[in-house]
């Protein structure tokens, strides 16, 4: 009977592992759903013949000429567009009262050298105390500094240009009042004007202090070459562009403020996301930044997807950053399937199923 026993739970547990053993073989993990970039599928541009933009001339240098002391205009020596020289008379403001005042001040000095010279003998002959003698000198530095402040006032009355340049507006007519620190004329340096235009984020790196451009000015009907780039490190929130400067040299004072440019860029051998014109496509393989990974080691990789739908760590060489893609100089092969969304679920020989 205990044999019999032995026999049927032998019996038993082998159907049971003979019936458990295929759904056990059946159940496969199911493939990771990623999305993949064909490898020289998506197009790339190079530039041929530079970006293109909209540029306003703007001068190198405005400087805001102003009184330091509130008074009435009583003429302007100056008009707009003029050119000036450094120390000519730009403007006047009424003088009588700093006039008056300075008289009053020369009184008061002469009165106090005079009375300086007859106390000076007494004082010689110790027939005044040495305090008596100091105050008489006191009153005679004050008046001093009472004549100089006079003499300055009136000077001020007269507005002189501190540096050369063209006359670019005048804020004030005569009969107005003119308050301290207020401009009256701003005068511009345009020896050397300033071409600001806005360059997009993603071009903004193909673009160096030293590329070469060209200025194209329609209201002078000439094209200018350019000199040095300044480039703005904050973006338009808005807009997403950057400003940058271009230096043009203007000597001849044809370019003015706010005359409209089309600047182009000499940036041949960047790319681009989309073929515009003047831009030919290119064979450099690029990928979006976030399908290159890093090893613990420093090294660089991509997941790349086999013929049989499995993901494997394809070692890459990157090259330079082109807006929000990476240039790939070596590792990968036309038509290579790479991962773009969904590597962070993979491993070596994953199970993949493309989006």
């Amino acid at each position: 009977m205990k044999h019999s026993f032995k026999i049927a739970a032998v019996m038993g547990c082998a159907a049971l592992l003979t019936a458990c053993t295929p759904k056990e073989e059946r159940r496969e993990k199911a493939p990771v759903r990623v999305k993949t970039e064909l490898v020289g599928k998506s197009l790339t541009t190079t530039v041929a013949t530079g970006g293109e933009y909209v540029g306003v001339v703007e001068e190198n240098q405005a400087t805001a000429v102003s009184f330091t002391s509130m008074g009435t205009l009583k003429r302007m020596a100056v008009s707009e567009g003029q050119s000036v020289a450094r120390g000519q008379l730009l403007a006047e403001i009424d003088d009588t009262q700093a006039r008056h005042l300075l008289t009053t001040a020369e009184a008061q000095s002469r009165q106090a050298e005079d009375a300086l010279q007859r106390y000076s003998q007494l004082h010689e002959q110790g027939s005044m105390t040495d305090a008596q003698w100091v105050e008489i000198q006191s009153k005679v530095e004050q008046a001093r500094s009472q004549l100089a402040i006079a003499r300055k006032n009136v000077s001020d009355c007269r507005l002189l240009a501190p540096v050369s340049g063209i006359i670019g507006r005048c804020n004030l007519s005569a009969g107005e009042t003119a308050m301290p620190s207020q401009a009256v004329v701003t005068i511009l340096d345009i020896s050397t004007v300033k071409v600001k235009c806005a360059v997009p984020e993603g071009e903004i790196a193909g673009i160096s202090p030293t590329t070469s451009t060209c200025i194209s000015v329609a209201a002078t009907g000439r094209e200018y070459q350019g000199g040095r780039i300044e480039k703005g490190v904050q973006a338009d929130a808005l807009t997403h562009t950057y400003d940058v400067r271009v230096r043009v040299d203007n000597k001849g004072k044809e370019l003015l403020p706010g005359m409209v440019a089309s600047v182009r860029m000499g940036t041949a051998g960047r790319q681009t996301s989309a073929t515009t014109a003047g831009q030919t496509t290119a064979a450099t393989i690029t990928l979006p930044l976030t399908s290159v990974q890093r090893r613990s080691d420093g090294s660089l990789f991509v997941w790349s997807i086999s013929a049989d739908s499995t993901a494997h760590r394809t070692p890459v060489t990157i090259g330079e950053s082109i807006g929000n893609r990476i240039e790939i100089t070596s590792g990968l092969q036309q038509g290579m399937p790479v991962v773009t969304e969904g590597y962070q679920k993979l491993s070596e020989g994953t199970k993949t199923q493309s989006l």
